[in-house]
C-alpha cells in the first residue's frame, strides 16, 4: 500500500548512483510503529501529530515542495526499521502555493523562483495544465523566448518521463543510470511502451527474462500470452551475442533456448508452453522485421543488418579497381631513410597496402608489424604528401602505443574518432560523418567486434585505402562477431601473414614460445625472460605470486609490472581479490585523509588503476594513478595520474569508472602491453583456460613473463583449442556479394533488409 508524506531531510545520496536515504515527515497513521521510533532516534524535531520515518530508494525526491507516495516493503534492520522504496510518485498541489513550489524548486531546468512566480502569477492554478497540455502559453511570460520555452519543455518532459519511468521500474531495483538507457532506448513513450508491452525490458542489457519474468507474473499469472513469449526470444538472442560472441542462432537451437527460458520457472509440466506456440509468435516477429530469418539462422533484426550491410560495403570496396601505385622508388628511399631491412613477407605487405582498397597484416608479436606499418607511413607522405593519414585502434592504452611505435602521434581509439559513445548504439553524433582520410591503419583489429565494424566501413569514404593489422590467434572481441577472422576466412581480401620473429633477442623466449603454444606444443624453453614457478592450491599460488610482483615491482617499477588472471573474481588467484591482497601490501592505509570510499570501493593515494568506460578525456582500459584527494565544498575529488600530461581531477559519481589495476583479467589487457607479466595457470581456473587466453596473456609481455601454478594445468590449456565457435556468416556473405559484384560489375546489390 502507498505511503503518503513530504521531505524533510536527507540522511544520505550517493551522486554516483543516486541511492538515497531520507526522512519523510507525515501524518498517515498506517506508518509503523516501530518506522516512526526510528525517525525519532535520529534526532528529528517533529510537530505534534505529526511523525518520521525513513525511506531508502533510487532518486528519491529530495524538495518538500511536492508531496510524496511512496510504495514498497518494511524491513527492520540494524538501522531500525524503514521503507525500502519500489515505487513512488509526486504529488503537486493544486493550489497556487503550491504550484509555484514545485516549478521553483529547481527540478525543471530554465524555472527558477522569479519565473515561477511569474508564471502563477499569469495563469494561476492552471499553470501545470498549461505547461503540460498548451506550453506554447508561456511564451506570454516576459522573459520566456521560443529557445527558452524549448528548454522547459525538454525538461519537464524528460523529468516527468524518467520520474514515472522510475516509478515503473521501482520493482526491479533499477538505478538511475539504467533507467536513463531505457529511456534512451524507448524514447519519450516509454511509460506508455512498458505498461502495456512490459517483456520489451528483455531487450535491454542488464534486464534477464527471468527476472523480469518473475517480477511480472507477480501481476499477470498468464504463461502464454505473445508478450511474454517474444520476451523469452529476444533475450535467447541477446544473451548468445553477448555471452557467446553469436551473431544468430540456428532456428532449432533458437526454439530449443527460448522454450528453455519460458518453462523452466513454471513448476506444473502440464502448464508448460509446446513448440507450436513459440513458433507461432517467433513467425510473427519475423513478419513484423524484429527478427530475420536467413535460411536456418535467426538473428536480431539489428545484428542481421550489421552483419549484412557491412558484408555489402566490403564487396564494393574489394571490386571497385582503384589507382595502383608504383612504390619501387620510394620504398628503397625510405628504407635507407629508417635503416631498416625489409623481408620479403614484410616487403609484400607494403605493396599489398597501396596496390589494394583494403588489405590486412597478421602476425603475432616480434614479427615486424611495426616495422611494416612504419615503412607504410613514409611511402604515403613521399607519394602522396597532400593527402591524409588516419591511424585508429580500439583502445586508448593500443592508440598510445601505436602513436609511440610509428611517430604518428595523433594516433586515435576508433570511438573518438568515430564520435561514438562506449556501448553499442551509443553514438555522440547522430549524423553520419565520413572519416577524413586518405589513408586508414586500424592496430588491434582482432578486438574490434561487428557493431563496431559496421560502424567504422560506414564512415570510410571510396577512395581510402584501409589497412587492417591483428593477431587472429588472440582472444576475439569482446562483443559479439569475429570480424578478423571472418574477413581473412572470406578469402576476398589480401592478407600478408608474418611468421619471421625479429623483435626479441636471439636468446629471447616470449615469441618463440608464444609461437609454440599457438601451434599446440608443450615444448616450451624456460629461461630469466619466460619463467615458471610451480605452486600448490589457489591460496598457495596467490601467496606466491603477492611475492613475486612485490620482487618484481622493486627493480622494474608498479607501472611496468602486471597480474593477469583469467577471472576477474574466482578465488584468491583472480584479479579484484589479489588486487585487495597486493595493494595491502605495497600501498597500505595510512590516513583518513589519503583515502576515498565509494560503496564497496575503496581507492588510496598512491594506488595503480584503471578506467572502465569511454569518456572524452580517458579510454576504457587506461592505467593510472591515484595521486591525491581534495576536498570541496560539494565533496571529495580524486587526482588522477593517466600519464602523457592527463593529470585530470574524478568527481564521487565517476569513480564507479575506475577499479583496482594491480591485476586485471586477461581479456582486460587486450591491445596493452607491459614490460612484465604475471600469470597464475591453476587447476580451479582450467575452464577458462584454453589456448589463445594464454597466448594473448603472454604476448603482452614485452620483457618477461611468469607462469605460477601447475605444468599439468599449463600443458592441458596449450593442447585445448578454444572451443567457442561463434556463429557469424560475416565471410560467406562477403564471398556471395563479391561474386554478384564480379560477375556483372554494374550489378546492383539487392537492398539490405
Amino acid at each position: 500500500m502507498p505511503y503518503h508524506g513530504t521531505y524533510d531531510g536527507t540522511i544520505y545520496f550517493n551522486e554516483a548512483n543516486h541511492f538515497s536515504i531520507i526522512v519523510v515527515r507525515t501524518q498517515d497513521p498506517s506508518i509503523p510503529a516501530q518506522a516512526r521510533n526510528a525517525a525519532q532516534l535520529r534526532g528529528r524535531w517533529h510537530k505534534p501529530g505529526t511523525n518520521l520515518f525513513v525511506a531508502v530508494g533510487h532518486d528519491l525526491p529530495r524538495t518538500s515542495a511536492v508531496e510524496l507516495e511512496l510504495d514498497g516493503e518494511w524491513v527492520t534492520g540494524k538501522h531500525g526499521c524503514q521503507l525500502q522504496v519500489e515505487q513512488w510518485r509526486e504529488i503537486v498541489k493544486q493550489t497556487p502555493e503550491g504550484i509555484r513550489a514545485y516549478l521553483g524548486s529547481g527540478l525543471i531546468k530554465g524555472i527558477g523562483p522569479q519565473l515561477a512566480d511569474a508564471i502563477v502569477h499569469r495563469f494561476g492554478a492552471d499553470a501545470l495544465h498549461v505547461l503540460e497540455h498548451d506550453p506554447e502559453r508561456l511564451t506570454e511570460i516576459p522573459g520566456i523566448t521560443e529557445r527558452k520555452l524549448a528548454d522547459i519543455q525538454a525538461s519537464y518532459a524528460e523529468s516527468r518521463a524518467l520520474r514515472d519511468l522510475m516509478s515503473l521500474l521501482g520493482p526491479f531495483q533499477v538505478t538511475p543510470a539504467t533507467a536513463v538507457k531505457v529511456y534512451e532506448f524507448f524514447g519519450p513513450t516509454c511509460v506508455e511502451i512498458l505498461r502495456s508491452r512490459p517483456y520489451e525490458l528483455c531487450r535491454i542489457s542488464g534486464f534477464g527474462f527471468k527476472r523480469v519474468d518473475a517480477i511480472i507474473r507477480k501481476t499477470d499469472k498468464r504463461l502464454d500470452t505473445p508478450d511474454r513469449i517474444q520476451g523469452a526470444l529476444m533475450y535467447a538472442l541477446q544473451e548468445a551475442g553477448t555471452q557467446q560472441g553469436h551473431l544468430y542462432l540456428p532456428r532449432t537451437e533458437f526454439l530449443q533456448t527460448a522454450m528453455q527460458l519460458l518453462n523452466s520457472t513454471v513448476p506444473q509440466p502440464k502448464l508448460h508452453l509446446h513448440t507450436d506456440q513459440v513458433e507461432a509468435v517467433l513467425q510473427d516477429a519475423i513478419l513484423h522485421g524484429d527478427l530475420v530469418a536467413n535460411e536456418d539462422a535467426i538473428y536480431l533484426a539489428r545484428v542481421f543488418a550489421q552483419e549484412d550491410e557491412t558484408a555489402r560495403r566490403i564487396a564494393r570496396r574489394l571490386i571497385c579497381t582503384d589507382r595502383t601505385f608504383d612504390i619501387e622508388e620510394a620504398l628503397t628511399k625510405v628504407k635507407e631513410t629508417l635503416g631498416i631491412c625489409l623481408s620479403s613477407q614484410q616487403e609484400r605487405a607494403v605493396q599489398a597496402a597501396f596496390h589494394h582498397s583494403l588489405s590486412i597484416i597478421t602476425g603475432s608479436p616480434g614479427t615486424g608489424k611495426t616495422t611494416v606499418l612504419r615503412a607504410i607511413i613514409e611511402v604515403f607522405r613521399r607519394l602522396c604528401p597532400d593527402k591524409k593519414l588516419l591511424l585508429m585502434a580500439p583502445t586508448g592504452r593500443a592508440s598510445r602505443r601505436m602513436a609511440e611505435s610509428t611517430g604518428v602521434t595523433d594516433a586515435k581509439t576508433m570511438h573518438s574518432a568515430m564520435g561514438l559513445g562506449g556501448e553499442e548504439g551509443a553514438v555522440a553524433d547522430k549524423k553520419v560523418k565520413l572519416l577524413d582520410a586518405d589513408l586508414l591503419i586500424v592496430d588491434e583489429f582482432s578486438m574490434v567486434d561487428m557493431w563496431l565494424a559496421q560502424q567504422m566501413f560506414q564512415r570510410v569514404r571510396a577512395s581510402c585505402r584501409i589497412v587492417l593489422v591483428g593477431d587472429p590467434d588472440q582472444l576475439p572481441s569482446v562483443g559479439a562477431g569475429q570480424v578478423f577472422a571472418s574477413l581473412i576466412k572470406s578469402g576476398q581480401i589480401p592478407v600478408t601473414v608474418l611468421d619471421q620473429i625479429f623483435r626479441q633477442s636471439k636468446d629471447g623466449l616470449i615469441a618463440y614460445n608464444a609461437k609454440f603454444i599457438n601451434e599446440g606444443s608443450t615444448r616450451l624453453y624456460y629461461g630469466p625472460d619466460f619463467q615458471f614457478v610451480e605452486s600448490g592450491n589457489q591460496q598457495e599460488t596467490a601467496a606466491t605470486i603477492l611475492q613475486l610482483y612485490t620482487a618484481e615491482i622493486q627493480t622494474s617499477g608498479v607501472e611496468n609490472v602486471q597480474i593477469l588472471s583469467p577471472f576477474r573474481s574466482r578465488g584468491e588467484a583472480s584479479a579484484d581479490l589479489l588486487n585487495l591482497a597486493i595493494r595491502e601490501q605495497v600501498n597500505p592505509f595510512r590516513s583518513e585523509e589519503e583515502e576515498i570510499r565509494l560503496g564497496l570501493k575503496v581507492f588510496r593515494v598512491g594506488d595503480r588503476v584503471m578506467q572502465t568506460k569511454n569518456t572524452e578525456k580517458v579510454s576504457n582500459g587506461d592505467l593510472g594513478f591515484v595521486r591525491g584527494i581534495e576536498t570541496h565544498s560539494d565533496g571529495k575529488r580524486l587526482l588522477l595520474d593517466f600519464g602523457t600530461d592527463r593529470l585530470l581531477t574524478y568527481r564521487m559519481e565517476e569513480l564507479a569508472n575506475l577499479d583496482l589495476a594491480y591485476a586485471t583479467t586477461i581479456h582486460k589487457a587486450m591491445g596493452s602491453e607491459f614490460e612484465t607479466v604475471i600469470v597464475p595457470v591453476i587447476k580451479p581456473h582450467a575452464i577458462m583456460l584454453y589456448r589463445n587466453l594464454l597466448y594473448t596473456a603472454i604476448t603482452r609481455a614485452k620483457k618477461k613473463v611468469i607462469l605460477v601454478g601447475q605444468k599439468s594445468t599449463l600443458f592441458l590449456a596449450v593442447h585445448k583449442a578454444d572451443i567457442s565457435k561463434r556463429n557469424t556468416r560475416l565471410a560467406e556473405r562477403i564471398q556471395m556479394y563479391c561474386q554478384v559484384l564480379a560477375a556483372d560489375h554494374t550489378a546492383r546489390l539487392p537492398e539490405a533488409v
